[in-house]
């Protein structure tokens, strides 16, 4: 089989990131902008880089329809800190918080969060390993101090719908769906997502606050772990990840010239594709509900241990990339974020199906 020169990447994260992105990154850490210097080396708070900072924020802005409710901070740490930061800045020890228990990375927002107060998990999968998406909770408590969701989870390979209301205030975890369909932003309090998925490289991490939730932080905090002390100094308490930033504002770029519309629609078609394949091919199988896969990591088994290995072999002698699954849960775990194209895609469907004609037996 022969594609093209390039490597199909299907990594989770750091995922792949467009092709214009990645030519327009390598000049600029030559000469970013005709300056003469690399964009590595520009100062953190020089204008240069403040420019970058105030166009990478009205991106987000306009593409999650957010009027000036809401701060747009990048911070350091990935989704791990904003596990600790949430409960740390909005759960005092005698208040609760609501949690939604549907993978590995909300029971691990669970884990980091009862450190700080008390933890009532609404819905949960776990008992079913997490096959299927839990059912959205009917009677959310009035008291709790926030209720967290994880919008896609990229282990298990489902994805909720849509982000719904909620009578408190709603703190999502988009890490690896955001800006790939559209979302209603504004039914959340405060939505966080780790950049090396759909947004640019490792590094930073995109958190989107509403203003009125800096009055309710409830503990005397380091300035580092304080969303106010952030937001007063506009993402540049200290040194920020300056290249992962300016990166994602050449992928946000991107994203608007692209638009959310088409970018949901081809997410649907590429989706659709794979998992048609994986239903047809009798050498393969879907990990997880079909009412709950998610579009963006498609996770799926072969029938057994040594089709497997022979499949991962001969991916990788095909050129597609990084398609074996999570260490915890095994089998294969396809990510088909936005820089994936349908015909990545369709050239991925190809190899399965050339897999299967060579060993029918």
């Amino acid at each position: 089989m022969i594609y093209s020169n390039k490597v199909i990447n299907l990594n989770s994260g750091p995922a792949a990131l467009p092709q214009e992105v990645l030519q327009q990154a390598s000049e600029a850490v030559l000469d970013y902008n005709g300056s003469g210097m690399s964009v590595l080396s520009i100062p953190h708070r020089g204008k240069d880089f403040d420019a970058i900072l105030e166009e990478s924020k009205q991106l987000v802005r306009e593409l999650c329809s957010l009027d000036n409710d809401y701060e747009i901070l990048w911070m350091h740490g990935g989704g791990r800190m904003q596990f600790a930061m949430i409960p740390m800045n909005f759960l005092g020890e005698n208040d609760t918080a609501g949690y939604i228990d549907s993978g590995a990375w909300s029971a691990d927002a669970i884990r980091h969060a009862e450190y700080y107060g008390k933890v009532e998990v609404l819905s949960s999968s776990k008992a079913d390993s997490y096959t299927h998406l839990p059912e959205w909770p009917q009677d959310i408590p009035a008291n709790l101090a926030y209720l967290h969701m994880t919008t896609n989870n990229t282990i298990y390979g489902t994805q909720w719908r849509n982000v719904p209301k909620a009578n408190v205030p709603l703190v999502a975890d988009m890490s690896s769906d955001i800006f790939s369909k559209n979302i209603n932003y504004t039914n959340c309090a405060l939505f966080y997502a780790v950049a090396q998925k759909n947004i640019g490289p490792a590094g930073a991490t995109l958190v989107v606050i509403r203003k009125d939730m800096l009055q309710r932080i409830r503990r005397q905090l380091p300035a580092m772990l304080n969303y106010a002390e952030h937001v007063a100094k506009n993402s540049v308490l200290n040194t920020p990840p300056v290249f992962s930033i300016y990166v994602s504002l050449l992928t946000l770029r991107w994203i608007k010239e692209k638009g959310i519309d088409a970018i949901e629609g081809e997410n649907k078609i590429k989706a659709a594709l794979l998992y048609d394949e994986i239903d047809r091919n009798p050498l393969f199988s879907g990990t997880v509900k079909k009412e709950d896969r998610s579009m963006m990591n498609a996770c799926f088994r072969a029938v057994d241990d040594k089709t497997e290995r022979l499949f991962l072999d001969f991916c990788e002698e095909s050129g597609i990339a990084n398609i074996k699954g999570h260490r915890t849960v095994g089998g294969f775990r396809a990510s088909l974020y936005n820089a994936i194209t349908v015909e990545d895609v369709k050239y991925m469907v190809a190899a399965m199906q050339e897999f299967e004609l060579n060993n029918k037996q």
